[in-house]
């Protein structure tokens, strides 16, 4: 039986509401959508809700001038450094997060002009459902026509997430049970800790389709990951090299952070969000139970500044050696994880992820990383950190945390309703 994607996405923590249909395909029994309302999960606050309207409003001024600044849907802006934006075209893997944050400010005032500037912005991007040169197409495509589809129900936006989802596919090794990343360097087959990330178009595909194959495949990759990534403290390796033959890893290391023994800040942003949505789908308690421990890790590490954006390596600060740049971009991601996750557990641990991923959010929105109106390329996150090692996007502005940034804050807007 097939399911449209713009009912699935209803029920789904972008929109944070509650599903009321439990039925899924008949070949998908473990497969089962977000029933939990957010409201029942969590007794939230309304001056929450109410700063994260703000904050959204003020985000919506400092856009509408972005958005006049960079006009070509084809030459998206991914940072900003050094007084000067960089520019990167439809192929790149942060291609899509700028026209998910015109959706995220749509969803936010329903204003017919965002939703053309995010339509146009978009639609520019639907040859990238074809795009075999990069694992992140689910960044690509969810930010983009996922989040289309959610708040339009254009049903021409779902064969795109669907051939996209088959694209994808093409990447995943039976043998490992993972799909690989990069398709450059001289790895035998890399899978690193953002590819979490993607599988959010698998499942989708697989509720839309009835397909199975797409649900298996994201689980196994979930599961693998889960075994090979991560650390005895619950920390991530960025990357683990597999070797074709044998499915086992070769090496694994940490290719954005300070050493290969060390704890990426982003990378544990995306395994706990990774984490945090495949439960959504599968409702299996290893994968909440791993997330939660991918919390906790975070949440208590010594190095974890007392605003909670963390530096761009929890390891950094041990280094004398080391620049301790923060890195709002983990921040943000995190903050909309935990938000999440929160509505997933009870009591004290479900008040304990929210309070701190709102704490991460007021800290966000202070001048020490909100940019002023008209400043920072126009760009609404400052002390963002692109890549440490490669000396590359330091102390910048980054469209992906701008992205999760709104993402959170819409999310805490909808959960104080």
């Amino acid at each position: 039986m097939n399911r449209n994607i713009s009912v699935l996405s209803a029920c789904l923590a972008m929109s944070l509401t509650a599903c009321v249909s439990t039925e899924a395909p008949s070949n998908q029994k473990k497969l089962v959508p977000n029933t939990v309302t957010y409201s029942q999960a969590i007794n939230w606050p309304q001056q929450d809700g109410a700063f994260c309207h703000a904050a959204l409003d003020k985000a919506t001024e400092q856009l509408d001038n972005f958005r006049q600044a960079y006009t070509d849907p084809l030459q998206i802006p991914r940072s900003f450094s050094q007084g000067k934006p960089r520019l990167e075209g439809p192929m790149g893997w942060t291609a899509g997060f700028v026209a998910g944050s015109y959706w995220y400010v749509y969803e936010h005032n329903r204003n017919q002009s965002w939703l053309d500037t995010a339509t146009e912005w978009t639609e520019a991007l639907e040859p990238q459902q074809f795009n075999r040169r990069t694992h992140d197409i689910g960044f690509i495509i969810n930010s983009t026509f996922g989040n289309g589809q959610r708040l339009t129900g254009k049903k021409a936006y779902e064969p795109v997430q669907i051939n996209a989802a088959k694209t994808f596919m093409e990447r995943y090794n039976p043998k490992i049970g993972t799909t690989f990343s990069w398709s450059w360097g001289t790895w035998e087959f890399p899978v690193i800790i953002d590819n979490m990330m993607n599988l959010e178009l698998l499942f989708n595909a697989s509720l839309a389709t009835g397909d199975q194959t797409y649900y298996d495949a994201a689980v196994s990759h979930a599961t693998v990951t889960m075994e090979h990534h991560f650390r005895d403290d619950h920390s991530s390796y960025h990357l683990v090299n597999y070797n074709r033959t044998t499915g086992l890893p070769n090496f694994k290391q940490t290719f954005q952070g300070i050493a290969d023994d060390s704890s990426w800040a982003r990378g544990q942003g995306w395994g706990l969000y990774g984490y945090t949505m495949v439960y959504r789908f599968t409702k299996d308690e290893k994968f909440l139970n791993h997330a939660r421990n991918i919390a906790n890790y975070i949440l208590t590490h010594k190095n974890m500044p007392d605003d909670l954006v963390p530096y761009f390596d929890y390891d950094a600060p041990d280094d004398p050696n080391i620049v301790n740049y923060r890195d709002s971009s983990a921040a943000s991601l995190a903050a909309s994880a935990l938000l999440e996750l929160a509505t997933y557990v009870e009591g004290a641990e479900s008040q304990r992820y929210h309070q701190a991923a709102m704490k991460m959010l007021r800290s966000l929105s202070s001048p020490a990383y909100l940019a002023g109106r008209g400043e920072n390329g126009h760009f609404l996150l400052k002390q963002a950190t692109g890549n440490y090692p490669a000396v590359d996007e330091l102390n910048s502005a980054l469209n992906y945390g701008d992205y999760y940034y709104l993402e959170a804050l819409t999310r805490c807007k909808t959960l104080a309703k």
